[in-house]
């Protein structure tokens, strides 16, 4: 032994510390538009013991979000949708990216139904048996936002070529591949944003059930 103090506690056990040990002294407006950013006054616990000092963090509010992985468990197809991102303009070679169904939940609505709006939104298909995968913060240290997916059992024949909303400056190419070149695609690094990422690598450590049934 080397003298070092172990720690015991098991992964996935609750952690130490809560929501109660955060003290938020005040938030900042600082601007409110499609994104709306903060200034928090904030100080919390240190796992030494005692408190920070106060510290100033800027934080991202732009809501919480349902990403749905469209698939049709007979053909073995998923729909996979390719669109312009403005984020993706300094670092890739093409900023539009091959993704899939997502958008952002209004106030009063349930995951289910922006899963359902979104995916007749963007690919025309109306009817899909939703399994819900898992959820995970998409930048927690600088965003709130919390993202959730879906994978949806759907007909993938239903689904339209071009989809989107004009309102929202939406449009989208809808692709019909086979499970095979997606996860291919995932591999060689031309599905490259996070939530897709997420999403394939959950299904491909439960694809066994969805191969299956």
């Amino acid at each position: 032994m080397n003298g070092t103090k172990s720690n015991n506690k098991a992964i996935g056990e609750r952690a130490e510390f809560s929501l109660d040990d955060v003290e938020v002294k005040a938030k900042q407006p600082l601007y409110q538009g499609f994104l709306t950013t903060e200034k928090w006054t904030l100080r919390h616990r240190l796992f030494a013991g005692g408190w920070t000092p106060w510290i100033e963090r800027e934080v991202m509010r732009r809501g919480h979000a349902v990403m749905v992985i469209p698939y049709d468990r007979q053909r073995d197809e998923m729909v996979v949708l390719e669109q312009f991102r403005v984020g993706a303009m300094e670092t890739s070679d093409s900023p539009w990216l091959y993704e899939f169904v997502a958008g952002m939940i209004d106030e009063g609505e349930t995951l289910e139904q922006v899963a359902m709006r979104e995916l007749s939104e963007e690919t025309g298909i109306q009817q899909a048996d939703l399994t819900y995968a898992l959820s995970y913060l998409s930048s927690p240290g600088g965003t709130t936002e919390r993202i959730h997916i879906y994978i949806a059992d759907v007909d993938a024949s239903h689904g339209h070529k071009l989809a989107g909303l004009d309102a929202e400056h939406e449009d989208i190419k809808v692709h019909r591949l086979a499970r095979t070149v997606v996860m291919d695609m995932l591999e060689q690094g031309k599905i490259d944003n996070a939530a897709s990422v997420i999403g394939l690598q959950w299904f491909q450590l439960h694809q066994q059930q969805w191969l299956t049934k």
